[in-house]
């Protein structure tokens, strides 16, 4: 299928400094490959973000969203990014609620006062559904610091320490990301309880790297520090660009966070055609 290469618009948001340009595909043709997504991922020569969503029409859903990390691969699920498209679609139609799909399913969304909501579905917990290479108790992984698997749209593999500011997160994140029990390769969340429901958690994202939040990680670290007894189902995360608020219901996995539309852009057929 042709990628158009005419200028078209996006949007930069951003959801605790995890952030994302927004394109909006709907009346138009195919306009996103993971060729541009790569381009448009460099900070230097592109426009940067951490990672691309793509917003399309879907006959399940008010919107249905694709998405892309800043070196071209595909990611399942991106909360954040959820949440940045489902205050920007609920802005322009004056509502408080939204339907999203993504590869998660049907995701409800709404607006919380000055915050936004979405219920990232339930949590994957069995090996296969991680997915892990083959099978295991995901709650205690084989690995050096016994981290928990958890899938969420995508594969996380959380660690709990003392300090999780005192890990050298650009050296262990590549590390376990690559390990070969995921097949996929995976997010990394390093983790400490510091409070009662309480969390602060650093995140290295697979096909990124450090960010500064991540809406999958949080609801990950958050079910796998219910799971561990750690917490209960209802947690404040202290990420490094904020908080976020994740609370493990019968209904899956809500995520409560704040939103920021940054600006408007154009990219031009030019830099388009120097990327294909």
């Amino acid at each position: 299928m042709a990628i158009m290469t005419q200028q078209f618009s996006f949007k930069k948001m951003h959801g605790l400094g995890n952030d994302f340009v927004i394109v909006d595909s709907r009346g138009h043709g195919p306009l996103i490959s993971a060729e541009i997504a790569r381009g448009l991922g460099d900070r230097h020569l592109g426009v940067g973000f951490d990672q691309l969503a793509v917003i399309s029409d879907s006959p399940q859903a008010d919107v249905a969203l694709t998405f892309f990390n800043a070196d071209g691969s595909t990611a399942g699920a991106c909360g954040n990014a959820t949440r940045c498209v489902a205050q920007y679609e609920m802005q322009r139609l004056g509502r408080e609620a939204l339907s999203l799909i993504t590869e998660r399913g049907v995701l409800q969304a709404y607006q919380e006062g000055a915050l936004v909501s979405v219920n990232m579905g339930h949590p994957m917990l069995t090996w296969d559904e991680v997915p892990l290479v083959r099978e295991m108790e995901t709650l205690h992984l084989p690995l050096e610091g016994r981290p928990t698997a958890t899938g969420m749209g995508n594969p996380h593999c959380t660690f709990f320490v003392e300090d999780a500011d005192a890990v050298n997160l650009a050296q262990l994140g590549p590390r376990f990301e690559h390990n070969s029990l995921f097949p996929e390769r995976t997010n990394v969340q390093f983790a400490h309880v510091n409070g009662e429901n309480r969390l602060r958690m650093r995140v290295w994202e697979r096909g990124v790297g450090v960010t500064l939040a991540s809406g999958s990680s949080s609801c990950a670290t958050a079910v796998a520090a219910a799971r561990l007894g750690l917490t209960g189902r209802t947690v404040e995360i202290q990420l490094d660009g904020g908080l976020i608020y994740i609370d493990w219901r019968e209904d899956g996995v809500w995520m409560t966070g704040a939103t920021m539309h940054v600006f408007d852009g154009v990219l031009t057929a030019k830099f388009l055609e120097s990327l294909l």
